[in-house]
């Protein structure tokens, strides 16, 4: 009877260390809280405001960069609360929104507070590849490869997390994809060379 019990509790811990197990620099599902609940299922999704609008720096850099504050406040000065709250006579302020302003050393009216400084929020990055890779958003955004291909479907996350594994097989194993079907319906020439991204 307690041979069973020790086979069981084994064959479980088992089991549950090879679905836990990751290889090195597999992040896929990792998901920081962040210091501002940001939601990417409000804004890309229900909004549909677009990426681009918010990562400016997608087309023209290798980054495609954290949005800068005042990309937020470019909605945020007005936009204080849901729509929901913003219907209500006396419109509560949104904690989460408190936080960027309170970032910004912003007071209830939304003008600055004297003798504050305004800090930066400290984002959690979530897909963070190795030092020895070269990984360049341009050369993805100009051969018409949409970010849900790398970052899953980003616009249904409240959280963002790192939907695929983003390991040098998967990322060949798309290179070779496109090769072959092409992009957005137009054909491509993704380099399976070394190269490309080691160097």
């Amino acid at each position: 009877m307690i041979t069973v019990g020790l086979a069981t509790a084994l064959a479980t811990s088992l089991a549950t260390l090879a679905i836990a197990w990751r290889a090195p620099g597999n992040n896929q599902g990792y998901a920081p809280v962040q210091p501002i609940a940001f939601s990417h299922k409000l804004h890309a999704g229900e909004m549909q405001i677009s990426c681009v609008y918010c990562h400016l720096g997608v087309e023209t850099s290798r980054y495609a960069g954290i949005p800068s504050m005042s990309t937020c406040m470019n909605c945020h000065r007005k936009v204080t609360a849901s729509l929901a709250a913003q219907q209500q006579t006396n419109s509560p302020e949104s904690p989460e929104l408190r936080k960027l302003y309170d970032s910004l050393a912003l007071d209830k009216t939304l003008a600055p507070i004297a003798g504050r400084t305004p800090k930066p929020i400290a984002w959690q990055k979530v897909h963070q590849l190795p030092d020895f890779v070269y990984f360049d958003h341009r050369a993805h955004i100009t051969a018409s490869v949409t970010c849900q291909t790398c970052h899953g479907p980003i616009e249904t996350m409240d959280r963002v997390r790192q939907f695929e594994t983003l390991s040098m097989g998967w990322c060949v194993n798309c290179h070779r994809d496109v090769n072959l079907k092409g992009a957005a319906g137009k054909p491509v020439h993704a380099s399976t060379d070394c190269v490309t991204c080691h160097y």
